[in-house]
């Protein structure tokens, strides 16, 4: 019976599913407005200090220049110069640059196009977030313009330093400023390179918000047809399969090679490829944030020059068992710290420590029973291995209130030397486990032991 129901049935029904509502939640558009205007305004102050720095140093050029070759002077820099003026006064009004070719922005692009589907399907939106998702919106386009203008900038301190480098060379007491200006418009570039980065830093929120919708196949489907490679290059709808007018088509291109070596042995043009492609992915690996071969250093740059005071400060938190003795419970230090990379290699930082009495394995009882303060160097030795050394002063007398630990001469001090491992668990959290000598340690009283354990995270 139920088989003879189902075939009544008309063939043509189509069976819906429920209309998805919510999906994105209202932190979602506070979230990415935050982050764009912050990096928008990142932006427009390295931009403005690039571009007053650069001003600067040519005008100081121009008097140098001017001393030896008056007419050389005015020729090289009266024109840059004037150009100058005018792009600071336009940065300093938020003024569109205008010209330049319109740089592809991946994350822009996947924003932009995200807020594009959210506007024709806000249903998908919290209730309550329309004035969220325009916001947003004008925020993301914002940010994209501050891009293409911090590009345009990029592009004249390359052409100046090309221009510059090539007319100037032959004035020898210009060496040192040709130099600061190659560094300038390197750093500048690469600072530019990590706000890029800065936008592939997704909050709880966005993360959330964006696994929901790449579930969805009308999100799919919007943004394999509307992002701007897509609008680009034609590819929407059956469009993808046509063929651009003077462009060679990948089979095409696959046919020549294929002809011009049809005589050659195939294992060893397979080699010679392997071995190009091999010192090609050196080359990009060893200079990533380049865009152009114009860009590639004549200095050896530093690595963290253009990272911010909060990307190169590490926290952690490690801890140390003491077990008990005649003179002492079972202790255990808790720690945080932090440190500064002053280089790719080595950090300096300082931290305290707090020393939880625990009694005895029959007679458990927490008590405070110390407190500490430390400084400390480290260095990378190889890979994964850091040499680790510092001063630490302890007070190990249990106290009831911080007023005991006044006191300076109850205080004992601590010379540490010895080597950690650091293992990276994921992008931001890594396990660290230190041994560690201390010099001193015969020298405290009552003594304490001459070798430490601390095992903790670094993030």
């Amino acid at each position: 019976m139920l088989l003879l129901a189902l075939a009544k049935q008309p063939c043509d029904t189509v069976i819906t599913q429920p209309k998805l509502t919510g999906v994105v939640p209202a932190r979602y558009y506070t979230q990415v407005t935050q982050k764009a205007n912050k990096v928008a305004r990142n932006l427009d102050r390295q931009s403005m200090l690039a571009v007053s720095a650069l001003l600067e140093r040519e005008q100081r050029m121009q008097n140098l220049l001017a001393r030896k070759d008056p007419e050389a002077a005015a020729r090289v820099f009266q024109a840059p110069v004037d150009s100058l003026r005018q792009l600071k006064a336009k940065l300093q009004h938020k003024l569109p640059l205008g010209g330049g070719l319109k740089v592809h922005n991946e994350t822009i692009d996947s924003l932009a196009g995200t807020l594009a589907f959210l506007k024709e399907n806000k249903a998908l939106g919290a209730v309550g977030s329309a004035g969220g998702l325009e916001s947003t919106s004008e925020a993301v386009n914002a940010l994209e313009e501050r891009f293409q203008s911090a590009d345009q900038v990029r592009a004249f301190l390359q052409a100046q330093k090309a221009t510059l480098n090539e007319q100037l060379a032959s004035y020898s007491a210009l060496g040192q400023e040709l130099k600061a200006l190659n560094q300038q418009a390197y750093y500048y570039s690469q600072q530019l390179n990590e706000y890029k980065e800065l936008l592939h830093d997704r909050k709880r929120a966005e993360a959330k918000a964006l696994v929901a919708l790449q579930q969805l196949p009308a999100y799919r489907n919007f943004m394999a047809q509307h992002s701007q490679l897509a609008a680009l290059f034609n590819l929407q709808g059956a469009a993808g399969s046509q063929s651009l007018a003077g462009l060679q088509t990948r089979n095409a291109v696959g046919q020549v090679i294929q002809q011009r070596l049809a005589g050659a042995d195939a294992s060893a043009v397979t080699g010679q490829m392997d071995a190009a492609r091999g010192q090609l992915q050196t080359l990009r690996d060893k200079y990533a944030g380049l865009n152009s071969a114009g860009e590639m250093p004549d200095f050896k740059p530093k690595e963290l020059k253009t990272k911010s005071l909060r990307q190169r400060l590490e926290f952690g938190a490690n801890t140390q068992f003491e077990k008990s003795s005649r003179f002492f419970p079972t202790t255990a230090d808790i720690a945080g710290q932090v440190a500064y990379k002053f280089s790719k290699n080595g950090s300096v930082g300082m931290g305290a420590s707090y020393k939880l009495g625990m009694g005895t394995y029959n007679h458990v009882q927490f008590t405070s029973q110390g407190m500490g303060v430390r400084s400390f160097l480290e260095w990378r030795i190889k890979q994964s291995l850091y040499a680790n050394g510092g001063f630490e002063e302890n007070y190990t007398i249990p106290f009831a209130s911080l007023s005991n630990l006044y006191s300076l001469n109850q205080w004992i001090g601590s010379a540490l030397l010895g080597i950690s491992k650091k293992i990276q668990l994921n992008s931001k959290l890594k396990t660290n486990v230190m041994l560690l000598y201390d010099f001193l340690w015969a020298s405290h009283s009552p003594t304490t032991q001459p070798l430490l354990l601390r095992m903790g995270y670094n993030f």
